[in-house]
């Protein structure tokens, strides 16, 4: 069963060009486990919400695994920690 992801992105104070750069780096695995990105938007007032959130599709549950425990995005987990202050990953179906 394909999964659908929606994930909201806050950046760390000051970060919010470390965690574009590191997403640019991440989401180009993607491709590499089955997947796509689907949509990539970008916050642009200041307010309180996430910078960033985008949509992804992955082929099934072992994809996504497969995606987390890439050597590649393992590697960033440094510029991650550093940059990227808060994560939420949803499962969603589009409506639309």
């Amino acid at each position: 069963m394909t999964l659908e992801l929606c994930v909201l992105l806050w950046a760390a104070e000051g970060q919010e060009r470390a965690l574009s750069e590191y997403e640019d780096a991440v989401l180009a695995l993607v491709p590499k486990h089955g997947g796509r990105v689907v949509s990539r938007v970008r916050r642009t007032d200041d307010g309180d919400g996430p910078l960033e959130v985008q949509v992804i599709r992955m082929p099934d549950d072992a994809a996504l695994a497969a995606y987390m425990q890439d050597p590649a995005r393992l590697a960033l987990a440094e510029v991650h920690a550093r940059a990227i202050a808060r994560t939420e990953l949803l499962r969603v179906e589009t409506i639309v």
